[in-house]
């Protein structure tokens, strides 16, 4: 686990006590014990440095608390759910401004398809609100029991559905940000059309909280589907998966909800950890595939046949080999449960150079290709998951250590075999983090595959909103 060396600037006099007066006694956290769960990120990769955690409970204190801090030079490191994967809401000193206490549905509007939710709603938290008036907010991912929906805007998180409903900036109309000095914008305007400018929410929807802090969003609604079916699928080669896309594409495009596929080692290891998991196929098959349609309007069967004569169709071609299509919600549960294993298993397998990249779809199969022939050369028997998002070109391409090392004697070949990953996806047009953000992790990838004309632009816009670099420093970008 990484941490910083250096010795900690102490806080100013009287720092603590102005906070107190913001947050009160409960919205600080100074105890070791109480301050653990802010400090160590999901993966345990860093560790953050500081001594005092600061949890305001509106917009208002978070205004007051980040004036406070741009008043004393003090830095900021906004944290939601603390389940990034890039080291984003990591701190070297200052203080962590955690959001949970902000976690207010402020209203829901069925009509207009609209609802307006405060930073720290966890993100099933904010699905259900809409269920609850038979709407749909489609964001989905993993950790939608624990993040909160400032994190998934401020990294622009993607998921599962941003094949049918977009990333995560797609989903918002308006926003409410505090600014590094302390000022409010209030922005949460629930238009569709708002011509007036320049679209500044777009800062700040993937900005990890390095322009401001997102205290609240209008986020758009969609008619909840009233059918859904879903398969899983056996195919011999990548290509036949790419040939499958495309034959959903043309037959049912306004329908398809997922698009998800794995290479057999990741359904192994997910079979071999995970005990909920279990693979409704006979045989081991080298690709699978999870396809999910879902309509919104009456269906009477129909959705079903037209899936059935699809696949039908792939079938005849050799594009899929064998498949299974949910009978009841309880197996349509344990196709994705193959899914979320896949994620999960690779925590206990080992030590692992994980890759969220994203080329375009038509060069995945030499994506793979390319990527595996570099790792192979770096070391021949590491275990290659290639799993994710095939639908919008979005691929979890992991390396995992061999079973015969140990994750000391694998932890050498990590960042070689990430730069040979990262060099083949740039070469396809591709970019290094399709759905994670850059965070600290992936910073010094800015400045070597980004041009120099695009960093420039970008810390102008940094030095222009926040020159004092006093929130969230160090992340996106590194220091000049």
């Amino acid at each position: 686990m990484k941490t910083q060396s250096q010795t900690l600037s102490p806080l100013p006099d009287g720092f603590v006590d102005q906070l107190t007066d913001i947050v009160g006694p409960a919205g600080l956290i100074t105890d070791a014990e109480g301050l653990e769960p802010y400090l160590t990120e999901w993966r345990k990769r860093y560790r953050s440095q500081t001594e005092l955690v600061v949890r305001p409970a509106s917009t208002q204190e978070t205004a007051d608390v980040v004036k406070l801090c741009h008043d004393h030079g003090v830095t900021v490191t906004p944290q939601g759910g603390n389940t990034g994967l890039v080291g984003g809401a990591v701190a070297e000193g200052g203080i962590i401004l955690s959001t949970t206490r902000m976690n207010a549905v402020r209203h829901v509007d069925p009509q207009t398809f609209t609802m307006t939710v405060e930073t720290g709603c966890i993100l099933a938290d904010v699905q259900s609100a809409a269920a609850d008036v038979n709407r749909l907010f489609p964001l989905s991912l993993g950790a939608e029991g624990t993040c909160t929906i400032g994190g998934n805007l401020s990294t622009n998180a993607g998921g599962i559905h941003v094949l049918r409903y977009g990333n995560a900036r797609d989903l918002v109309l308006g926003l409410e940000v505090v600014l590094p000095d302390g000022r409010i914008w209030d922005g949460l305007r629930s238009l569709r059309k708002d011509n007036t400018g320049y679209a500044l929410k777009h800062l700040f929807l993937g900005g990890e909280g390095t322009l401001g802090i997102i205290t609240a969003a209008v986020l758009r609604l969609f008619p909840r589907p009233t059918a859904r079916e879903t398969a899983f699928c056996a195919l011999p080669t990548v290509d036949a998966a790419i040939s499958l896309f495309d034959r959903c594409m043309a037959g049912a495009g306004d329908v398809l909800n997922a698009f998800e596929v794995s290479n057999r080692t990741g359904v192994a290891l997910a079979e071999h950890f995970i005990d909920a998991v279990s693979v409704p196929l006979d045989q081991p098959h080298p690709f699978y595939a999870i396809v999910e349609f879902a309509s919104t309007g009456p269906d009477d069967g129909v959705l079903r046949g037209r899936f059935e004569q699809i696949l039908a169709d792939a079938m005849d071609s050799g594009d899929v080999t064998d498949a299974v299509l949910a009978e009841t919600e309880a197996q349509t549960a344990g196709i994705w449960r193959i899914r979320e294993g896949i994620t999960q298993a690779q925590i206990p397998a080992g030590l692992c150079a994980k890759h969220d990249v994203t080329v375009p779809i038509s060069d995945i199969p030499a994506f793979l290709t390319k990527a595996e022939a570099k790792i192979r050369d770096i070391q021949p028997e590491t275990r290659l998951v290639a799993y994710g998002h095939y639908g919008d070109g979005n691929i979890h391409f992991n390396a995992v250590r061999p079973d015969t090392m140990t994750d000391d004697e694998f932890r050498p070949f990590v960042p070689t075999i990430q730069r040979a990953v990262h060099d083949v996806t740039m070469a396809l047009n591709g970019s290094f983090s399709a759905e994670h953000g850059v965070g600290l992790m992936k910073r010094d990838d800015v400045v070597r595959y980004r041009s120099n004309v695009e960093v420039d632009m970008m810390r102008a816009v940094k030095n222009a909103l926040d020159p004092a670099n006093l929130m969230n420093p160090g992340k996106i970008l590194p220091p000049v």
